[in-house]
């Protein structure tokens, strides 16, 4: 077998000793900011926003791929209204797939049942799932010299699916299980400590995409798949922030992903490049580079989820609305408690029965406040066209 089809091409994986101090430095950063994240959001509130973040870490993971889905056209996904135009439903069907998919891996993670972020069965059931209602037209993959149709779930395994990224050549269709195989028992979390789960984290990832083991959403699923990870690695925050949101926009422009990406392709430079075939001093750069994204992120968000600022700018919505000005207090209510009954209007405004009960179906009808009954309790949403005001920045390139 030929050296550069052995699996301990993708070595070295991740920075098992020795970790960088600028590293540790920045995870000790990490774990902190995320472990305060949302943490004076009512759980309720928290909960409701975690859904609002699961439609942006989709639109994000669309747009690194070349995709400018609109958020808009996301929300109407996600109530059943698909575009007759052939490419907006597909973009339509490739977001709502991931955020189906980013909602169960939450509900794994909560329940305690999230399996090994890594594991091969895992990750070819994401694939799987992710393509379960996808057209004929999203699995069938062309290219200059072969068309085939993609079986979603299923590793490259014949010589048409062997594949170029760019200028990189991943291992062969034949050898794909057996790389896999290696990559699960390398990033296997159960017996990591938080630090080495965070760099395996950033390794994962790389190394997921070098393998480049489906014939197509690689990089969809590598995302969901550090996703769980992040979970995995304590830093999760209820999903309350988005890795694909960093890793499109960067630290300093939308490049530097797929530029840090190609640079951990760098083969060994040297004797005192590590012992592996790839270049360990690129690993580092990308794991720094990696996790610096996550903290930059987690710190966004948590600038966002403030309470008094965001109670303001509930208030500021409200305003611009044809509303009475007490809709704002029902918004910093449900913010401040959670959720609160129908029933509760005319105290929280102080308005007569009649009154309040007119400005809290004003404020129902927009969709900033809903309930999981027809009259149970109402609780805080964030509908897409109200996010330019509540969190503004959040979707500066749509």
């Amino acid at each position: 077998m030929p050296d550069f089809e052995n699996v301990q091409k993708i070595e070295p994986a991740f920075l098992e000793e020795m970790i960088p101090s600028q590293i540790t430095d920045i995870i000790a950063d990490l774990t902190s900011a995320a472990g305060n994240l949302g943490r004076s959001l009512h759980p309720r509130s928290a909960t409701n926003l975690a859904d609002a973040v699961r439609m942006m870490n989709t639109y994000y993971s669309n747009l690194i791929e070349g995709h400018n889905t609109r958020p808009r056209d996301i929300e109407r996904a996600l109530k059943g209204e698909f575009d007759n135009d052939k490419l907006t439903r597909s973009l339509q069907l490739e977001a709502t797939a991931h955020i189906r998919l980013q909602s169960e891996i939450d509900a794994l993670f909560a329940s305690g049942e999230l399996p090994e972020p890594a594991s091969g069965d895992w990750l070819r059931s994401l694939h799987r799932d992710f393509y379960r209602d996808a057209p004929k037209e999203m699995l069938l993959i062309k290219s200059e010299r072969r068309e085939f149709m993609m079986v979603p779930g299923e590793w490259r395994s014949k010589l048409e699916h062997d594949v170029e990224v760019g200028l990189h050549l991943p291992p062969s269709s034949e050898r794909v299980a057996n790389f896999m195989q290696h990559f699960e028992r390398r990033f296997r979390m159960e017996r990591m400590g938080t630090g080495q789960r965070l760099v395996a984290m950033a390794g994962a990832h790389h190394r997921f995409n070098y393998i480049h083991p489906f014939p197509d959403g690689n990089g969809r699923i590598s995302r969901l798949m550090s996703y769980a990870m992040a979970h995995k690695a304590g830093i999760g925050s209820h999903g309350l922030w988005s890795i694909s949101r960093g890793l499109a926009r960067g630290m300093e422009s939308r490049a530097e992903y797929k530029r840090y990406m190609q640079h951990a392709d760098s083969p060994r430079q040297g004797d005192r490049d590590g012992r592996g075939n790839l270049s360990q001093k690129a690993l580092i750069e990308f794991t720094e580079w990696f996790l610096k994204v996550c903290l930059d992120q987690i710190t966004f968000m948590g600038s966002l989820f403030d309470l008094a600022p965001l109670a303001r700018r509930l208030r500021r919505y409200a305003d611009l609305q044809d509303w009475k000005p007490e809709a704002g207090d029902l918004l910093e209510e449900a913010l401040m408690r959670g959720e609160f009954e129908r029933g509760d209007a005319p105290r929280i405004t102080r308005l007569p029965e009649r009154t309040a009960r007119r400005v809290l179906k004003d404020v129902i009808e927009v969709g900033l406040l809903a309930s999981e009954t027809e009259k149970g309790p109402v609780s805080l949403r964030f509908p897409t066209k109200s996010l330019d005001i509540l969190f503004p920045t959040l979707y500066p390139e749509a």
